[in-house]
Order: C-alpha cells, then structure tokens, then sequence
C-alpha cells in the first residue's frame, strides 16, 4: 500500500466518523426542534440554520466519502463495450477530468470562503467562512481520492504492458 493510498484510506475512516457525528448531532437538533415546536409552543430561533449548516457538510463530506468508496453513480454502458486498453484510457481521463473538477473547487472555495470572511450567520452569529470552508476543505479531500486513483490507475496500466 503506497503512502498516498494509506492517506486517503486514513482521512476516509476519520470523515466516517466525523459524518456520522454530524449526522447525529443534525438528528438531534432536529428532533429537538420539533418537540419544542409541537409540544412546548416555543421555536428555537437556532436550530434551522444549524440543521441546514450541518447538511451542508454532510453533503460535501459525504461526497468525498461516495467518491472514494466509489458509490456514485455511472453510466458504464459505452465504456464497458469498449476494448480493455481504451477502458484503460477512459478511466485515467474521467479521473484527470475530476481532479480539475476538485483544483476548482479547492481555488474559487477559497476565494469565496475569503469573500464572507467578515460575514456573520444571523441566529448562530458564526462567522460565515467556517460554514463555506467545507467547499476548499472536501475539494482538497476529493484530491487526495482522485489522484490515489489515478495513480492505481496508471500503476496498473503499467503493469500490463
């Protein structure tokens, strides 16, 4: 297992674990919410933007997870109708496709997470750049994925030729 396969399956175990803290704490607040709304008549005014800030990281979290296990879904008819070698070189192109997709996503989730720096959250007065930082933070993750991929990939063409 090369050292950039051990980073990514080790940063993969610790966003299962984060996803799962997360999805818990969304639950709860949730819940929480409602039986304050429902039984108690009061509404806490906090709850939703936390409930929505935490499905955002669980989103872009959660993506890096699908990616890496490779759970997303494909439409493999015309590669699998493809000769193995130009299979080979499809699958090196959709991951040199990504990894632009994830620079991308790590500059401009930089600019922008830079943009509200001085921004605050109107119930939870959190400053709004630790909510957007998730987009350069799952981009950088993504990275490591893909490029673990890509040189599986590569590894593996080698090997046959």
């Amino acid at each position: 297992m090369s050292a950039l396969e051990k980073l990514s399956f080790t940063i993969n175990a610790w966003i299962e674990y984060l996803l799962f803290g997360f999805g818990f704490g969304m639950t709860v607040v949730v819940a929480v919410q409602v039986l304050f709304r429902y039984v108690f008549n009061q509404s806490l005014f906090w709850s939703e933007e936390l409930a929505r800030y935490l499905l955002v990281w669980l989103s872009f979290l959660g993506a890096s997870v699908a990616y890496r296990r490779n759970a997303h879904p494909g439409i493999d008819m015309l590669q699998k109708k493809m000769p193995d070698a130009l299979q080979r070189y499809a699958k090196i192109l959709v991951h040199l496709v990504s990894l632009t997709l994830f620079a991308v996503m790590i500059y401009f989730g930089c600019r922008f997470t830079y943009f509200v720096r001085l921004q605050i959250s109107p119930a939870l007065y959190l400053p709004k750049w630790i909510v957007f930082v998730i987009v350069p933070f799952s981009g950088a993750i993504l990275l490591i994925h893909g490029l673990n991929f890509l040189f599986g990939e590569l590894a593996e063409s080698k090997r046959d030729h």
